[in-house]
This record gives C-alpha cells, sequence and structure tokens, in this order.
C-alpha cells in the first residue's frame, strides 16, 4: 500500500491519539481536527514555526519507519528526522554494506551512472531533443565512471532541458526553477533514505559519494537516476504557470511537487507508485551488497 505524504503548512498541534496522528488547529483557523492512521503516514512535512509535535507521537511514527521532513524560514526542507533502524536483521545487513568491495561499490556505480543518463536522456527526448550524445556517454561509462560521463552528461542536460535562450543554470540557489527543483530533490531524497533504512542499509554509506559532512550519502547515489522524475514535474509546472512568479514557492506549487512519492515508475516492466518502487531498488541494492544479485533494479522513464 502506498504511504501517505502529510504537510503542514499553517499553525497546527500534531499528537498521537490511539494509534492515530491526530491535527488539531488554533482556534483562529476554524478547522476541525483531522485524524489519520500512524500505519498509512510515510512521510510528513512540517512547514510553519507554530507547527508543534509530540514526542510520543514523534516515536511512533519512528516505529512506522515515517520520514519526518522539517523546512526552514525559507520554506525549503533544512532537516530530516527517521528512524536508525527498520530492519530486524540491521547488524548482519550492515555488516554486508560495510564489507562490500572496492571493485563491486564501483560497478554500482556504474550502473547508477548508465541509469541516471538514460533517463536524462528519454527526458530530452520527450522534448524533440537529439539525443545522440548522451546515449552514445551511457553506453561508454566504465565501472567507477572514471572519465566523469555523469558530469559531462549532465552539463549537456541542463544546458539544453529548457532551452538556451532560458539562460537556466543549475545553481543550488540560483534563480528558478532552481527552487523547485532543490524541494522536489528534498522530498526524493527523503523517500530514498526512508527506503534505504527499511532495506537494513546505513544512508551515510555511500557507493560513490563521500562527503564526510553527509549523512546521506547512499541516498544521494541511489536518488540519481530518479531525478529526472523530478525534472519532469517541474516542466511541467513551468508549462502550467507560465504567468505565475515561480521565485515564490506558493502551496499551490508545492502541491504539485508533494505528488512525487506517488508518480508511476516502471521498474523492470511492472509499474508501481515511486515509493514502492524505491522500495524494491533499495531492497535489490541490499542483495547485492549479500551477494545474491548483481544489478540494481532501477526505473527506466
Amino acid at each position: 500500500m502506498i504511504k501517505k505524504t502529510l504537510y503542514f503548512g499553517n499553525p497546527a498541534y500534531l499528537k498521537k491519539e490511539r494509534q492515530q496522528l491526530k491535527v488539531e488547529y488554533p482556534e483562529e483557523l476554524a478547522q476541525p481536527s483531522k485524524t489519520v492512521p500512524i500505519e498509512d503516514v510515510g512521510m510528513v512535512i512540517l512547514d510553519h514555526p507554530r507547527v508543534t509535535i509530540t514526542q510520543a507521537l514523534l516515536t511512533a511514527l519512528l516505529d512506522n519507519n515515517a520520514a519526518i521532513l522539517n523546512c526552514d524560514t525559507r520554506h525549503m526542507p533544512s532537516g530530516l528526522f527517521m528512524p536508525m533502524t527498520a530492519n530486524h536483521t540491521y547488524t548482519e545487513k550492515l555488516r554486508y554494506q560495510l564489507d562490500a568491495s572496492e571493485p563491486l561499490r564501483k560497478n554500482l556505480w556504474q550502473q547508477t551512472v548508465k541509469c541516471k543518463i538514460d533517463n536524462q536522456a528519454r527526458v530530452l527526448e520527450r522534448l524533440g531533443i537529439d539525443v545522440e550524445n548522451m546515449l552514445y556517454w551511457s553506453s561508454k561509462v566504465r565501472s567507477g565512471d572514471p572519465d566523469n560521463y555523469e558530469g559531462r552528461a549532465a552539463a549537456n542536460y541542463w544546458a539544453k532541458l529548457l532551452g538556451p535562450e532560458s539562460g537556466f543554470r543549475r545553481v543550488r540557489y540560483g534563480e528558478p526553477p532552481n527552487n523547485l527543483l532543490n524541494y522536489g530533490y528534498a522530498i526524493l531524497r527523503a523517500v530514498v533514505a526512508r527506503s534505504i533504512v527499511a532495506s537494513g542499509m546505513l544512508p551515510a554509506l555511500g557507493i560513490h559519494h563521500r562527503n564526510k559532512y553527509n549523512a546521506f550519502c547512499l541516498a544521494d547515489d541511489v536518488m540519481e537516476p530518479y531525478r529526472p522524475y523530478v525534472d519532469l514535474i517541474v516542466l511541467d509546472i513551468i508549462e502550467e504557470y507560465q504567468d505565475v512568479d515561480l521565485d515564490d514557492l506558493t502551496p499551490e506549487l508545492k502541491r504539485e511537487l508533494l505528488i512525487i512519492p506517488t508518480i508511476d515508475v516502471v521498474i523492470e516492466e511492472s509499474k508501481s507508485p515511486l515509493m514502492v518502487g524505491m522500495q524494491r531498488t533499495t531492497a535489490s541494492l541490499m542483495q547485492c551488497f549479500e551477494g545474491e544479485k548483481r544489478k540494481i533494479a532501477y526505473p527506466i522513464i
């Protein structure tokens, strides 16, 4: 069953009541209280300084392997709160991850880069853009991607995605739609991290990313082939809101991005919501670490 993503952008008091997440609103909002079964919750996004959440509810959400995403004063995701372990054989599985050889990690990164470039090519192809060079780079990716075809493909992809006349540059704090991409990627990252923990792995230990200040290196690895799905949603938003100032990340725009966990992805000819597909991807990665599989089950656009 697909888990719910709950967004709170107004003052609210969140508490646990009989295995339900109960939402109570201040009198000035004149809204009745609501309840959601905790077992149905996959992610909670807190985006208002007057949202209060009880320790009992936090514990129940973490026990249910839900991710809690906190937003800063600019309404951008700034922190992720999630369970340390959600797998009953966590220690055993963690040992497989820790003991993974360098050749295995390089091979897994090769698979990841190839799939990411292929999906980027499919996005450009939908826009009627020639992708011969992207497909060539994908075919040339070697173990560990020592030639940095990921970087070459990314530079080409962003230069062509919105057209050269747009002058768009993919910069974290740059002009729109960078803000939309950042918000979407943060949601995607939370979905990935949640699935990684559920599969018995440590999000901080990546197969390629190794930033010592990053607690989600593995999530940043695994999410790479999924990023183009977020790009497609952002392209749809740009098309639909042509007359809207995208500098302001309004609740309406956020709602468009909150569908990310529920969009359909296809993995090995099987369609499922992204959150469900992500669990297949991380489970297959764990099986690669265990030696039961040789290929990560990534989606193809």
